[in-house]
């Protein structure tokens, strides 16, 4: 019976020391708390005296509607105004009416990869093969004899001098390409197609689509 009181004191003094410990441990918890709380509060009055919006760029606002989230005013930031005569670009976009171009065109020749004139009815824009469609001039690539080799180098001169001579439009066409790929359209300046100049000055023929009567028999 002995043994048995001694093993009953034993548990009950195991247990109350655990209990001690876990006691001693919740009181330093609570006393490292009390610890932060008199650091903050000895830190609040510097804290509050603190000119935050010093800290930030010169025209910024910061707005702070309530804790956890801060807005951003847009337009807070001025900008001084440009020189006189300076003004910023407007963002422009071709229109189904057609896109007016100004552009410096040279001939087409290897090597050559920027703007360019191919024959009286091709040139290169932009990356853009683009085919004049309501025109048909002499070939050059090659030409069929010797009359139109002649036309159509003739053709491709006078194509060029149009195209540098000032912005153009690029008119869509009813059919967007040809069975080459080549984009279709109808080129003019002041409502005036370069295709009917070239056919005014015997350069040329009106063309529609279908079959192209050859030009050397053609006076």
């Amino acid at each position: 019976m002995e043994y048995v009181f001694d093993f009953a004191r034993a548990i009950s003094g195991g247990a109350s020391s655990r209990g001690r410990r876990r006691q001693g441990a919740g009181r330093w918890a609570q006393l490292r708390i009390a610890l932060l709380g008199v650091m903050l509060g000895l830190a609040m009055p510097s804290l509050r005296g603190t000119d935050w919006h010093a800290l930030l760029p010169a025209g910024m606002t910061v707005e702070l509607p309530h804790p956890g989230r801060v807005t951003w005013r847009a337009g807070a930031i001025d900008l001084p105004p440009l020189p006189d005569g300076l003004s910023m670009p407007t963002p422009t976009r071709a229109t189904t009416a057609g896109e007016a171009v100004t552009a410096q065109f040279g001939r087409c020749r290897r090597g050559h990869d920027g703007d360019c004139v191919v024959d009286g009815d091709t040139f290169k824009f932009a990356g853009e093969t683009i085919r004049i469609a309501d025109i048909d001039t002499p070939e050059t690539h090659p030409p069929r004899c010797t009359r139109e080799a002649r036309l159509g180098e003739r053709a491709t001169v006078r194509m060029q001098e149009l195209l540098n001579a000032g912005p153009v439009t690029i008119q869509p066409y009813k059919r967007p390409h040809d069975r080459y790929g080549r984009r279709l359209a109808v080129v003019t300046r002041d409502g005036v197609s370069l295709g009917e100049r070239l056919v005014g000055e015997g350069l040329a023929r009106r063309y529609d689509g279908g079959h192209r009567r050859g030009w050397c028999g053609w006076a």
